[in-house]
């Protein structure tokens, strides 16, 4: 391995790099823009659902469980509303997430110690956003419920009956349940796959479109040579993107990694040439640059966006799917990932997973020097 020869093809290569703007705008912008989009705009927290209140009993206990509501940081009571027919246009024209009816006797009922039922009404065309406001709801109703029954006691003189078992719930690693602590250390390995595997993916592809693929078998160089020359530039590319999103996340969304830096650099160098390896094997395999990027999408971007664990839980998935997510990269760097950002994890916890990314960069590397020598390198 001649490094004079890796030196020329990686100079050749950062040449070309540089001259084509729709490259540089893909290594760059695109990466800074998915942080901005997914930090701001991808939550998995409950916030200000709207709710539209039929208040039929109008008094002062019924006033005040809708202003509970109202001043929740998870809901937010948008309407007043007349009647149950003004509810339901409501929640048919998607003007509301919730709908609240307070029946006429509520109150009276209330201070007669008899059942006091509300009506809740949830948009359920999003499974997910209902089923988490019903489980808010479900606990809002239960603290209430617990205020109500210590009342009943006071009047009746009663001494306030304890619960037999009490959770005492804490929340180790997120502790305020945000979701963009993991969102936004999880797009790392996206971006990685965006900067390493689409991009590689079209420099062999462009060499055998240009024509100048024989010319290159014609030169006194070999595979590794030539896998590396070609490697070296988008591997750069990918530890600036790597810092670049560290530092936003840090100072623009407040997501502080608690293990050691040089830990995260050490297991993105080794994802990062997994993802070029990756790319050049599809460009090396696909031998044009159109079919190449689609391909690239399809196996690499796609996969580490939906079947790493990072937006979707595995567990969640069909089997046949947790299968094939043993074969995602993105699945060992996002554990990782998640290890040193809200862990805390050494790497004695997680160097498995930096083992498996080091057999699968071994096993792409060679796979693709094979495929080179069979093609004259």
């Amino acid at each position: 391995m001649n490094p004079i020869r890796i030196h020329a093809i990686a100079r050749k290569e950062f040449y070309h790099l540089i001259r084509d703007f729709r490259s540089l705008y893909l290594a760059f912008f695109i990466p800074l823009l998915l942080i901005l989009l997914f930090g701001y705009a991808l939550s998995l927290d409950l916030k200000n659902v709207k709710i539209a209140v039929v208040d039929q009993d109008n008094t002062e206990l019924s006033r005040d469980i809708v202003e509970k509501l109202n001043t929740s940081f998870y809901f937010d009571v948008t309407a007043h509303l007349p009647n149950s027919k003004a509810l339901e246009k409501y929640l048919d024209h998607g003007r509301t997430s919730m709908g609240l009816v307070i029946p006429p006797d509520w109150t009276e009922n209330l201070k007669a110690d008899r059942e006091s039922s509300l009506q809740i009404i949830l948009d359920g065309s999003d499974p997910n956003l209902s089923g988490l406001t019903r489980s808010y709801l479900t606990a809002f109703i239960e603290d209430d419920n617990h205020v109500q029954r210590i009342d009943f006691f006071n009047r009746k003189g009663m001494e306030k009956m304890e619960t037999a078992v009490e959770g005492r719930i804490r929340v180790w690693f997120n502790e305020d349940l945000e979701s963009r602590n993991f969102i936004v250390p999880g797009l790392i390995a996206v971006i990685i796959m965006i900067v390493g595997a689409m991009l590689t993916s079209l420099v062999i592809a462009r060499e055998y479109e240009n024509g100048t693929m024989e010319t290159i078998c014609a030169l006194p160089i070999q595979a590794d040579e030539f896998i590396l020359g070609k490697a070296i530039p988008y591997f750069f590319i990918g530890l600036i993107d790597v810092l670049m999103a560290v530092l936003v996340g840090q100072f623009l969304f407040g997501v502080v990694m608690k293990s050691s830096f040089w830990l995260l650099m050490i297991a993105a160098s080794i994802y990062l040439a997994v993802a070029l390896n990756l790319g050049l094997f599809i460009s090396v395999v696909a031998k044009s640059q159109l079919v190449a990027n689609q391909v690239a999408i399809l196996v690499t971007y796609l996969p580490s966006l939906l079947l790493s664990n990072f937006v979707f839980p595995v567990e969640n998935m069909p089997a046949i799917l947790q299968k094939i997510t043993y074969i995602v990269p993105a699945t060992y760097f996002i554990n990782i990932l998640n290890g040193l950002y809200m862990r805390g994890s050494e790497l004695g916890h997680l160097w498995s997973d930096y083992l498996i990314l080091l057999i699968m960069f071994g096993i792409l590397f060679i796979v693709n020097l094979v495929i080179l020598k069979k093609e004259g390198l």
